[in-house]
């Protein structure tokens, strides 16, 4: 029996990753909605979810699940289709727990102490504060947003002010269309109050961050890996996700306990999910930055290096209602990153950009190593959708190794090969 399961957001890419899965052999995939409806420009949720409806009515069969490895508006789109076609899904509520991050943050301080100081500056007033127990450095951003659109890190007043006043100007493009979904369920007064275009303050965290991955199977929490996020020196961006963490067991489990005693407690089941940590390297002790109530698309081809499976195969039986097989590895590699190569140095428009051939040429070179350039010639950094707001991302490089030095070695490699030129 072939199943037919609708992906939204579907790209050419996570198409490619999908077909090579183990269940690819009694599916076929759809795309539903694509990447640029679902993530630029003004975002109409209602508009989103009568255009999907309208799809999957016009389809000639039936759904046997619908699935995303995309956050908002996709991953509160699922729950609603699913539920309109009878197929299995995480509760909306649980979802909205887990990306409204003041929601969130109320909701994991009910059960662990692993977190920052936190609050919610009043974005109304003529002249904002820091909210009642974050001290300087702090971290503001909207309660929802998409990467990591409009955070900023501010260490004193003057920072404050001007990262306020940016926020103030850009939440509504997620913040508004949030609230669609979020009158949809039974809020918390508390919630109901800041409503959905709302800025968080949090204290800034320190150490390495990381991540573990798991899903809900039937009300039991399953963790199935744990990564490094490595940042560039000095710098707020990534430089590399790693696969598998090179942290301490201990730590790791710290993670996952934390991870349990959470989505337990927002009632998540039936999903995957990644949730991101900072961890002190000395201590040990970790503090949870944010829950994702998705499996990571960035780190599919990792665990396909390492396992010989994508983790999207979760998210893919999930959706079908089955129980996930836990796969010893069998991937070629032993360590896996996704490497960012990245231009700090402002503004400019892209003038040249490595060729194929060159690209092809690298990737020979180095086995088990993929190349995605960025930007395209021509094109302006400003333009390019889904930036941090501290670097413009130029290439995505997946590489498999024997060790994380052997794989460090052949990021540099890339990195001095790799040739772009600007115009300031």
């Amino acid at each position: 029996m072939t199943h037919d399961v609708f992906v939204l957001g579907l790209d050419e890419e996570n198409e490619s990753v999908l077909r090579r899965l183990p269940s690819a052999a009694t599916c076929r995939f759809h795309g539903l909605l694509s990447p640029d409806e679902l993530q630029h420009g003004e975002i109409d949720f209602e508009g989103l979810l009568a255009k999907a409806e309208q799809q999957l009515d016009d389809f000639d069969g039936k759904p046997a699940a619908i699935v995303t490895h995309w956050d908002f508006p996709a991953a509160s789109l699922v729950p609603l289709l699913a539920q309109r076609y009878g197929l299995p899904h995480v509760p909306l509520e649980a979802v909205l727990k887990c990306e409204h991050k003041y929601w969130s943050r109320l909701e994991q301080q009910q059960v662990i102490d692993e977190l920052p100081a936190f609050g919610v500056v009043d974005l109304d007033t003529s002249d904002p504060r820091p909210p009642e127990g974050v001290d300087f450095p702090m971290w503001l951003k909207p309660v929802k947003s998409f990467s990591s659109e409009l955070a900023f890190q501010v260490r004193d007043e003057q920072s404050f002010g001007a990262a306020v006043a940016e926020i103030r100007e850009g939440v509504g493009r997620v913040g508004s269309p949030f609230e669609a979904v979020l009158s949809r369920v039974e809020l918390p007064p508390e919630i109901a109050e800041v409503g959905g275009a709302a800025c968080l303050a949090e204290a800034a965290m320190h150490g390495i961050q990381a991540a573990v991955e798991g899903y809900v199977w039937k009300g039991d929490v399953r963790l199935y890996g744990a990564l490094d996020s490595l940042d560039y020196p000095e710098r707020s961006s990534f430089l590399c996700h790693r696969y598998p963490s090179q942290l301490p067991p201990e730590t790791i489990g710290r993670m996952e306990e934390a991870a349990r005693r959470v989505m337990r407690r927002i009632g998540f089941d039936n999903a995957a999910f990644s949730i991101e940590f900072f961890c002190d390297p000395q201590s040990g002790q970790v503090g949870l930055l944010e829950i994702n109530p998705r499996h990571s698309q960035s780190h599919a081809e990792l665990f396909e290096l390492v396992h010989g499976t994508a983790n999207h195969e979760i998210m893919v039986k999930l959706g079908l209602g089955e129980e996930p097989e836990r796969r010893a590895p069998q991937g070629p590699y032993r360590v896996a990153g996704r490497w960012y190569l990245r231009r700090f140095s402002g503004d400019a428009t892209v003038t040249r950009v490595p060729t194929e051939a060159e690209v092809a040429d690298l990737c020979a070179e180095l086995p088990g190593t993929t190349i995605s350039v960025t930007p395209q010639q021509g094109q302006r950094l400003s333009d390019l959708p889904e930036q941090d707001s501290y670097s413009f991302e130029l290439a995505e490089l997946v590489i498999g190794a024997e060790s994380p030095e052997e794989m460090e070695s052949k990021y540099r490699r890339c990195a001095e090969q790799l040739h772009f030129e600007f115009e300031e």
